[in-house]
């Protein structure tokens, strides 16, 4: 409907233009993780997690205070007695031992799940310290090896470190919401069948093609059905993106979850469950899903680099000092390289980053679900914006108005206003706040009434004022104002008001541009990024809006099953994509992205299915994302050679490489060395506070370099 050729109001039925509630206001519920997929094993989701190892962290901590205060090695390396009471000497190893299996278990799950998936990294690291420092130290303990192998308090420490790690990455994600109850959510929850000469209520599940459902003015349709007696304006968007109510009538097909406006309806359903054009969405979003790659992250790689480094070290010393001829100090030597290469500072390098990162986001306006889209929004080269509600207000303003005669633009409007007022359309709503907006005075109407597909009527001081579409214009038999013509080319909503049979003007409504978008497209030129719009919109209502904010392609007309293949499509060229939706149209879009962006204002689905949440819909959020992406990464792959950078020297060093000149590193100094390495990533990811992230800041930094 390119000229909507319609103006139809909320009838004496009082339906009210439905939302199905604001899930902008519900995005506190939608900061979440889309799975833990780093870390082997422990590899899950949810507040579950966060509580598991929460409570392993505490219990833990516990433990490790006996534990290391009776550890003889560690009071030898201080300078105290152990306290002299009663079995002493088993306190460590006993407690130790509790430590090992309870605290240690996610480690070693994981370290099992790497080496069945023959991909070694951190998990079996940890796994692979954990076990060495407990065998030796049990070995200690009882004698049978050299004394200085008794590990218990490093073990204490290291599991301690290590949980305190996966509870703040943890943390920094929340729980998931599906994406797959949020689009069931889109139904409603009970529809009203037509049973002969009554009507009976049943659930939505209960219905078989065939059957005759009404669908009250405000409600949501339960079912794919066609038409078979009403006509009212239809809101799509949910399923289409299309910015205005669509005009269906008789012989009309109409689609689950979506909204009659202004007037009730006769369905007869045509397809239910599975073969719905909902359930075909909803099949597009967990195929999407579930074909997303998950990249690998950079501190499980550098941990997997570092486990080989580690093993063959440790190998390679035991071998070159058992040749030596000291058999004792081979194994010293082997196991202190082992299990000074579980990295303690690499173990928080990355969830410090993310937890700051995540919080500082949220500060900004924006929030992080998926730390993967986060690292992958620094290599984005294009941007794809839905147009409706992201790059446009999503909601009709009137742009222009031609007067006729002798009325000029301000009384036109306040007499389309005065008879609108009574209105619950949201083209009616346009034109009052249009009025209030300029600050004019409305008249009182009365005789208010509608008649959908034609318009309203009212008197207002004493003339007939009518305000409607090409319907109003064909009864009186009246032409249009001059501007129409080139109004209709631009895919706007014309609009005439007529007194007492004569046209007095002509009123323009639009989706208006929001007026950041051009900031937010020039950012991004600048940072050379291709900028992509899409939209279910006309040809011309999309290319006015592509050539006003200088956007370099846009995609119009594009069915909500299509909108995934334009991202793929973009992704064959070899780019790397960013999406950016609100509406249920665009989740399977938005899901195949390398980068999903959710307009904070969208649905719960959109939501869903995207990694990154803007909490407002301002569209220099974006760079926000962008921002935050280039600084974390930086902030990563310096704690990460931090991190390493210490494995590498102390390991080596470990191994005793520079022995012949009479220096082999003791674990008292390998430990400081950890623990201050530990201090060193954890001030540098604290630099990140200092990152304003809101969308005006980002865009301004990008614009002024």
């Amino acid at each position: 409907m390119t000229d909507h050729d319609h103006h139809a109001v909320a009838t004496s039925h009082g339906g009210a233009h439905s939302h199905h509630g604001d899930p902008g206001d519900r995005l506190a519920d939608h900061q979440s993780g889309t799975g833990h997929a780093g870390h082997g094993g422990h590899a899950g989701h949810g507040a579950d997690h966060v509580a598991q190892f929460r409570k392993l962290f505490w219990i833990n901590l516990i433990i490790a205070v006996p534990v290391v205060a009776f550890s003889t090695m560690f009071a030898m390396l201080v300078g105290y007695q152990v306290p002299d009471v009663p079995g002493a000497r088993w306190i460590a190893p006993l407690l130790g031992t509790v430590m090992y299996v309870v605290g240690g278990r996610p480690f070693l799950t994981g370290a099992l799940s790497e080496i069945r998936s023959r991909k070694p990294g951190m998990m079996l690291l940890i796994g692979l310290a954990i076990t060495v420092a407990f065998v030796a130290s049990w070995g200690a303990s009882l004698g049978l090896l050299d004394h200085e192998l008794e590990f218990w308090w490093e073990l204490a420490l290291l599991i301690v470190i290590m949980l305190l790690g996966h509870w703040v990455e943890m943390r920094s994600l929340a729980q998931t919401t599906s994406a797959l109850d949020s689009l069931a959510a889109l139904l409603p929850d009970e529809a009203e069948k037509v049973d002969g000469d009554r009507t009976v209520t049943v659930s939505p599940a209960d219905l078989h093609v065939g059957d005759l459902v009404i669908v009250r003015p405000g409600g949501s349709v339960p079912a794919d059905g066609r038409i078979v007696d009403g006509r009212a304006d239809m809101d799509e968007s949910m399923i289409t993106g299309e910015s205005r109510p669509v005009s269906r009538g008789v012989g009309d097909s109409v689609t689950a979850g979506t909204v009659a406006t202004d007037s009730g309806l006769r369905v007869e359903i045509t397809a239910t469950g599975d073969d719905t054009a909902l359930a075909g969405i909803q099949r597009l979003v967990t195929e999407a899903q579930n074909s997303s790659s998950r990249a690998q992250r950079l501190a499980d790689r550098a941990a997997g680099w570092l486990f080989w480094f580690a093993l063959v070290t440790a190998a390679v010393t035991a071998i070159a000092w058992a040749i030596i001829g000291d058999p004792d100090t081979a194994v010293v030597r082997a196991i202190t390289v082992l299990v000074i290469a579980c990295p303690h500072a690499l173990g928080l390098a990355i969830p410090l980053v993310v937890s700051i990162a995540t919080e500082r986001a949220a500060r900004g306006g924006v929030l992080i679900k998926d730390r993967l889209a986060l690292e992958a929004m620094r290599t984005v080269d294009a941007v794809l914006f839905d147009k409706t509600g992201t790059l446009t207000k999503g909601e009709p303003t009137v742009t222009a108005i031609e007067a006729t005669g002798d009325l000029d633009g301000d009384a036109v409007l306040a007499l389309a206003a005065a008879a609108e007022t009574d209105s619950e359309h949201p083209l009616a709503r346009a034109i009052v706040r249009a009025a209030q907006d300029r600050g004019l005075t409305v008249p009182a109407a009365t005789g208010f009434s509608s008649s959908p597909a034609v318009g309203v009527t009212a008197t207002v001081e004493g003339r007939g004022i009518r305000v409607g579409g090409p319907r109003l214009l064909e009864e009186i038999n009246a032409p249009e104002v001059g501007a129409a013509a080139a109004w209709r080319e631009e895919g706007a909503i014309i609009l005439h008001v007529v007194g007492d049979g004569v046209v007095l003007g002509g009123l323009r409504l639009a989706d208006e541009v929001r007026p950041e978008s051009r900031d937010a497209v020039d950012a991004l030129h600048k940072l050379g990024v291709e900028v992509v719009m899409i939209t279910g919109d006309a040809e011309a209502v999309a290319n006015a809006v592509g050539a006003e904010l200088g956007i370099d392609r846009v995609f119009a007309g594009v069915r909500p099953e299509d909108k995934a293949s334009k991202v793929s499509a973009l992704q064959q060229e070899g780019k790397k994509v960013a999406m950016v939706g609100d509406g249920v149209n665009d989740a399977p879009a938005l899901a195949q992205a390398d980068v999903g962006i959710a307009i904070g204002a969208g649905t719960d689905v959109a939501i869903a299915s995207a990694g990154v949440i803007l909490a407002s819909s301002d569209p220099r959020s974006v760079l926000s994302v962008i921002e935050l992406s280039r600084a974390s990464y930086r902030k990563m792959k310096q704690n990460l050679w931090w991190g390493a950078g210490y494995n590498l020297i102390s390991v080596p060093l470990a191994a005793g490489v520079l022995a012949p000149i009479g220096f082999v590193l003791p674990m008292s100094v390998g430990a400081i060395l950890m623990s201050l390495s530990t201090i060193v990533v954890a001030l540098n990811a604290q630099l990140l506070r200092r990152l304003d992230l809101t969308p005006e800041a980002s865009t301004r930094a990008v614009l002024n370099r």
